[in-house]
């Protein structure tokens, strides 16, 4: 994260303040002071008071062992995702497609080279890797990255996945040029993605993408199975038709709502 801005409005406080909340990661949840200032580049003096301001917030608890985010910083996540209205929206056509199909389902929306998962109805069962709200893989190797990769313009997706990502997670699938360009050229034409352990063993998805009024991709949608229950001709015979439909349903009421004038929304409240 930049800590100098464009211009005068800048605040850069502000700017050190989220660099501290971001350096926390599943595989480093509880951090010393002494690891903050490493990570983040900021001086010791500088992510205590970061540290102290967090804490009387209630974003941040000290330990013996260190310091470690509190669930209130879910709230920085919901507020985006409560803004679009996306997931009240999404939720009661997600939890019939589960209902039906039997495996977990998710939307996510690209953040750079990862994507960000930003609702999700889950079933009971044991996967490779744990996915909640705000949770980041490679976009790649995703199959609601590469819906989401198709969307963009040819000449973004090099800049897109140029990007760092912030994931901490090293996908199985490491694609050269041609063979990525060639995956994404074949979900655009076919207007949907398989993720086939592309990520990490155990794990295979099909996504379709979600769209607004104006046709526009606005997010992805999933479902997901493990490998070893769910084959591939499964996922797409039975599960991708009810996804494409479940896409088209959410794609729809996202746009009515979004036609919706605010003050008439309001009144309806």
């Amino acid at each position: 994260m930049p800590r100098t801005g464009t211009g005068p409005d800048f605040i850069e406080a502000l700017a050190r303040g989220l660099e501290v909340i971001t350096a926390f990661a599943p595989q480093r949840p509880v951090m010393s002071l002494s690891e903050l200032a490493a990570a983040t580049g900021l001086a010791r003096p500088t992510v205590r008071r970061i540290l102290l301001t967090l804490e009387e917030l209630g974003y941040v608890r000290a330990s013996d062992k260190g310091f470690a985010l509190t669930p209130r910083v879910l709230d920085l996540g919901t507020a985006y995702v409560g803004s679009l209205g996306l997931w009240d929206v999404a939720r009661p056509h997600m939890e019939r497609l589960v209902g039906r199909t039997h495996e977990s389902c998710s939307i996510a929306q690209l953040d750079g080279s990862d994507i960000v998962y930003v609702a999700r109805v889950a079933v009971p069962k044991i996967v490779t890797l744990a996915v909640q709200i705000g949770t980041r893989f490679p976009a790649l190797q995703t199959s609601l990255g590469k819906v989401l990769l198709a969307a963009l313009e040819p000449g973004q997706v090099e800049k897109t996945l140029a990007e760092p990502t912030r994931s901490g997670l090293t996908p199985l699938w490491q694609p050269g040029p041609e063979e990525r360009d060639a995956a994404l050229r074949e979900v655009r034409a076919r207007g949907w993605a398989l993720a086939d352990e592309d990520l990490a063993l155990g794990i295979r998805s099909v996504a379709v993408p979600l769209r607004d009024g104006e046709g526009r991709v606005i997010a992805a949608v999933n479902v997901n199975a493990h490998a070893a229950e769910t084959s591939v001709r499964k996922l797409l015979d039975d599960h991708l038709p009810l996804l494409l439909q479940t896409a088209g349903d959410i794609s729809c009421d996202f746009a009515r709502l979004a036609a919706v004038p605010a003050a008439v929304a309001v009144s309806r409240t």
